[in-house]
């Protein structure tokens, strides 16, 4: 078919290689859509950047939520199921793309999934950093060129019509999603099913930081969400400990409390990681801080110091069996 310009959107032209079928589905806010593409380069070799059927992943965006590289959700809201189309963008819509394509690369290297989906302004992150990790995407980021984006559309899922991720859900929504996490997580928790439950404690958690970073630090309502933050890390931390997974415990408590020194049960969970990895001193020395901050938790903290004293005696009576062994 003829190349046209797109829907009279600036420096965007559309190829249809393959037609869809149906009328064009309703792209509303909310909507997932999911495709596969292939990114490449204006240059007589067409070469390739990115290519979804490579990694093996199809590719899902949710319309209206500030997609990093907004020129696709033009691209796709144009098409029919099915719709196999080559567009070719010129540099005002693609020069986000090395970024981009950084996140995807992580994934399918098993990096870092959670950045398959960047909805904020990358324009500041861009410049950040000083190089992306890939040289062909460091040559794209310094000069930003025209590109070919070949997209296969598969299928088009309104807001009711799948299970919506953390990460595509509004303000309000995201709010009213956290109580529900931290109950499921808590519940999961209470079953044995660590691994579930310390998940949900993260989606929680995302939640907030997500909102928090809306929000001017210290202030009523960034307190307010970063103590409900706290609370999740230290349920999540009580999943790590449970996993015996002791020194992200020691990291994630010891964190809280350089930022808010009268946590008691920071103290109390990193206490416990400290015994375990026999850190005797410091365990000691966290617990007598839960007894000073927090008097109600006398019990507990008593029981973990008769723990401690039981491991050290077994640990020293080992010792000395292995010294009689070594002179026997």
């Amino acid at each position: 078919m003829d190349t046209a310009l797109l829907l009279n959107v600036e420096g965007v032209k559309k190829t249809i290689l393959h037609g869809g079928t149906g009328e064009l589905p309703n792209f509303i806010t909310g909507s997932r859509v999911t495709f596969h593409f292939r990114t490449m380069k204006c240059d007589e070799e067409c070469t390739v950047i990115d290519d979804s059927r490579q990694v093996g992943q199809a590719m899902s965006i949710i319309i209206g939520n500030m997609f990093k590289l907004e020129v696709w959700e033009t691209l796709l809201s144009s098409m029919r199921l099915g719709e196999v189309a080559e567009f070719w963008c010129d540099t005002i819509h693609t020069g986000l793309y090395p970024m981009l394509s950084r996140s995807l690369r992580q994934v399918a290297e098993g990096k870092d999934p959670t950045d398959w989906h960047v909805h904020t302004c990358g324009l500041a992150n861009m410049f950040a950093y000083h190089t992306l990790g890939y040289e062909d995407l460091d040559e794209l980021q310094k000069e930003p060129q025209p590109l070919i984006f070949l997209i296969e559309l598969l299928q088009v899922e309104a807001p009711s019509e799948y299970q919506r991720e953390t990460w595509s859900l509004n303000n309000e929504e995201r709010m009213q999603a956290v109580p529900i996490l931290h109950g499921e997580g808590n519940r999961l928790f209470k079953l044995g099913r660590y691994d579930q439950a310390a998940t949900k404690y993260q989606e929680a958690i995302a939640c907030l930081r997500n909102l928090q970073t809306k929000e001017k630090p210290w202030e009523v309502q960034w307190l307010k969400q970063e103590k409900m933050i706290n609370t999740l890390i230290l349920n999540y931390c009580q999943c790590l400990l449970k996993k015996e997974e002791f020194y992200e415990v020691l990291e994630h408590t010891s964190d809280i409390l350089r930022h808010h020194p009268g946590t008691a049960k920071a103290y109390y969970l990193r206490a416990r990681a400290h015994a375990e990895v026999w850190n005797a001193a410091e365990a000691k020395a966290d617990l007598e801080k839960v007894l000073e901050l927090e008097p109600s938790m006398r019990r507990a903290v008593l029981r973990e110091l008769q723990l401690l004293e039981s491991r050290l005696a077994d640990q020293q009576e080992e010792e000395r069996r292995r010294c009689r062994s070594m002179l026997g």
